[in-house]
C-alpha cells in the first residue's frame, strides 16, 4: 500500500451527486478529496449521459428568472411556461410513487429545489428553457411547456458536468480520477476513510467524515438479474459501466441500512442495436422517448401499453421494463406523417435502428421479426377505436383517446393511415436503480439499529427511499444536487467541528 492520503471530507463519484457535495463541503470550509473511478475522459458518472432536465419548483416567470436571467422578453412573450408549485412537486412524486417515497426526503426535494439550483448557479452552472424537449409551439404561435418541466442544465448533461467541475477545481477540490473506492475505513467512533486503487495503486485516503455519491447497481448485470429479476442481465445501460454499486456494497459492509424499491429501476425505450453501455458520442441519442404520439407494437405485432396514459415525463421511466417483458425483449413504436414532426431530435440521430415506407404492408416487411399480419390487424382495429370527433392538443392531456379495444390509448391518439410510415425498434435501457441506502433528511446513513452511522453521509442514485417504481422526468438531477448539498454541508462540519464522536 502507498503512502496515505488526507482530507477533512472524501467524496465517492464523479458526477452531479458527488461535485455538489464536494463544492458544499468545500463551501463550508473543509479540504476536500473526490475519487472519480472512471479516466477523465469518462468523468461525470450517469450525469454526463443525460440531457440536463431539471424538475424544480416555480410559481411563476419570476422564479424562471431568477434561474435563467438571460430570459428575453421576447422568450416570454411567445412562451407559456405555466407554474410547477410544491403542491404540484408533491402530488407528482407521490401518485408516481403510489404514496411509498419517504416523506421526509420528499420534503427535502421538494422544498429546497429552487434555492439549491440557486446556489449552483452561483458556482457557475448555468440554465436555459428546455424548448426542443418539453414545449410545443400552438396555432397562436406561442411555445407551451407541458408536463411541469421548463429547466435544463446550459449544454445538458456534459454542460453540466463540465462547469461543476470547473467550480470544484476553482473551491481547491482535489480530484482523483483512475481513483475506485474498495472498502470504508472505519473505527469504534465511525467511518474515518476509504481503501482505494488510484492510478493502479492501493491508497488509505483518511477522512473525517466520506460521502458516498457513486450511483446505483444499474451497471453490474449479475446485481441487475439478483435484485431486478430474471431477464434484467440483458437491459442495455444507458449511461457509465462504472456504476457497480460499489457505494453500496461499502455501506452495507460497514452496518448500514438498505432502502427502498430494490426490485425497481428508471429504465426507458432505447434503440434495439445501442451499444451495451452509453456512448459518450451520442449521449441521450439512442433514448425514443415521442412514443406518446405513436403506438407501440411488440414482435407478436400487439399492443401492450396505454401510450398515452399520461405526459411522456410520467410514463418514459416505467415503460422500459414493459418493452423488457415482450419477446425478445424489442418493441416497435409506429408513427404516420400527420405526427413525424413533433418527434424529438434523438429519432434524427444517424446512429437509429427504422423503418420507413409508402404502406403499411411495406412498413411491416422491414420491421425485422415482426409477425406482419397480426400487426396488420391490430393497426386496423387502432385506426377503428380512435375518437376522431375530439381535437388533438399534443400540450395538454386532450382526451383524443379510443373506444373498446384493450388496451385502450387515452390521449393523443390518431389514425396511423397517412404515408410515409415510420417505425423504431427498442429495446429496455437502464438508467438507475431505484434501491440503494436509507439516509436522514441531513443526508446521514443510517445504521440497522436506526442511528446514523457517525460521518457517513450518501446522495445521489445510491439513496433509497425516494423512487418507487415510477418516477417524475428530472428529478434524479434534482435529487442528486439536493441530497448532494446536504449531505456536502453535514459532513463538513462533522469533519470540522468534531461530529457526535
Amino acid at each position: 500500500m502507498t503512502e496515505a492520503l488526507s482530507a477533512d471530507v472524501v467524496v465517492v463519484g464523479g458526477g452531479n451527486a458527488a461535485l455538489t457535495a464536494a463544492l458544499a463541503a468545500a463551501d463550508a470550509g473543509a479540504t476536500v478529496r473526490l475519487l472519480e473511478a472512471a479516466p477523465e475522459a469518462e468523468r461525470g458518472g450517469n450525469s454526463t449521459y443525460t440531457a440536463g432536465a431539471m424538475r424544480v419548483v416555480f410559481d411563476g416567470t419570476d422564479a424562471l428568472r431568477a434561474l435563467m436571467p438571460d430570459l428575453s422578453e421576447r422568450e416570454l412573450a411567445e412562451t407559456d411556461f405555466g407554474a410547477y408549485t410544491e403542491a404540484n412537486y408533491y402530488d407528482d412524486m407521490a401518485r408516481l410513487t403510489q404514496y411509498r417515497a419517504d416523506p421526509d426526503l420528499v420534503e427535502q426535494l421538494v422544498t429546497r429545489s429552487h434555492a439549491t439550483l440557486l446556489w449552483l448557479r452561483e458556482k457557475g452552472v448555468r440554465y436555459q428553457p428546455s424548448y426542443g424537449r418539453q414545449a410545443f409551439r400552438r396555432e397562436d404561435g406561442r411555445f407551451r411547456f407541458w408536463g411541469g418541466l421548463a429547466v435544463e442544465a446550459w449544454g445538458g448533461g456534459p454542460g453540466l458536468v463540465d462547469a461543476l467541475y470547473k467550480g470544484a477545481h476553482n473551491a481547491g477540490v482535489a480530484v482523483h480520477y483512475d481513483a475506485e473506492a474498495r472498502s470504508l475505513l472505519t473505527e469504534d467512533a465511525g467511518v474515518r476513510g476509504v481503501i482505494a486503487r488510484i492510478g493502479g495503486q492501493t491508497v488509505e485516503v483518511c477522512a473525517r467524515a466520506v460521502v458516498l455519491a457513486c450511483g446505483g447497481f444499474e451497471a453490474n448485470a449479475a446485481w441487475r438479474a439478483r435484485y431486478l429479476g430474471p431477464g434484467w442481465d440483458l437491459a442495455k445501460v444507458r449511461g457509465t459501466r462504472f456504476n457497480q454499486g460499489d457505494g453500496i456494497r461499502m455501506a452495507l459492509d460497514v452496518g448500514a441500512m438498505p432502502a427502498g424499491n430494490w426490485s425497481g429501476c428508471h429504465a426507458v425505450a432505447w434503440d434495439r442495436n445501442a451499444p451495451a453501455f452509453g456512448d459518450l458520442a451520442v449521449g441521450d441519442g439512442f433514448q425514443k422517448h415521442s412514443y406518446p404520439f405513436s403506438i407501440i407494437v411488440n414482435a407478436a405485432g400487439e399492443r401492450f401499453v396505454d401510450e398515452g396514459t399520461d405526459f411522456r415525463n410520467y410514463t418514459y421511466a416505467a415503460y422500459g421494463r414493459r418493452v423488457l417483458e415482450q419477446p425478445g425483449q424489442v418493441a416497435w413504436q409506429v408513427f404516420d406523417a400527420s405526427v413525424t414532426h413533433l418527434l424529438r431530435d434523438e429519432y434524427r440521430i444517424r446512429q437509429v435502428t427504422k423503418a420507413k415506407a409508402d404502406t403499411l404492408e411495406g412498413l411491416a416487411a422491414q420491421m425485422d421479426g415482426i409477425d406482419g399480419a397480426r400487426f396488420l390487424e391490430t393497426v386496423r382495429a387502432y385506426n377503428d377505436a380512435v375518437m376522431t370527433e375530439v381535437p388533438f392538443d399534443p400540450t395538454v392531456k386532450d382526451g383524443r383517446g379510443t373506444c373498446g379495444i384493450a388496451p385502450p390509448k387515452s390521449n393523443w391518439a390518431n389514425r396511423i393511415e397517412t404515408p410515409p410510415f415510420e417505425a423504431y425498434a427498442v429495446t429496455c435501457g437502464i438508467t438507475f436503480t431505484f434501491g440503494g441506502l436509507a439516509i436522514d433528511p441531513s443526508a446521514r446513513v443510517q445504521a440497522v439499529s436506526g442511528a446514523p452511522i457517525p460521518g457517513l453521509f450518501a446522495a445521489g442514485e445510491l439513496v433509497g427511499g425516494l423512487f418507487y417504481g415510477n418516477y417524475p422526468g428530472g428529478t434524479g438531477l434534482v435529487s442528486g444536487a439536493v441530497f448532494g448539498r446536504l449531505a456536502g454541508t453535514g459532513a463538513a462540519q462533522f469533519a470540522t467541528e468534531g461530529g457526535d464522536r
